[in-house]
This record gives C-alpha cells, structure tokens and sequence, in this order.
C-alpha cells in the first residue's frame, strides 16, 4: 500500500512545469538567433576553418 501511494505521489510530481519548458526554449532559441544575426560573419569563418583543419585538402 505505501509502495503504490509513493509511485501515485511520484506520477503526479513528475508532470513538469510546462509553461516554464515553453519560455527556456524560446529564450534559448531568441539568444542563438541574436548571436547569429550580430557574429553569423565570425562564427563561419571558426567553423570553416575547424573544418578545413581536421578535413585538411581531402575534403569533407
């Protein structure tokens, strides 16, 4: 009996706070869109030079 009121407790605890979900990833998705839009320049130019490093004249 204590074992199934503790998973009923545990069920129910476990429904998250979706509100709270929904505002994280679209803050998350608002700051890599802000850091996109200002550094889009810089940040290809790392990635292509990263790639180019481990890929070498082979390509990838």
């Amino acid at each position: 009996m204590f074992l199934l009121a503790f998973l009923t407790n545990l069920a129910r605890d476990e429904r998250g706070d979706v509100p709270g979900w929904v505002l994280i990833v679209l803050m998350t998705a608002g700051l890599v869109v802000a850091i996109w839009g200002v550094a889009r320049d810089r940040l290809v130019a790392i990635v292509s030079a990263a790639l180019s490093t481990v890929c070498g004249s082979v390509g990838c």
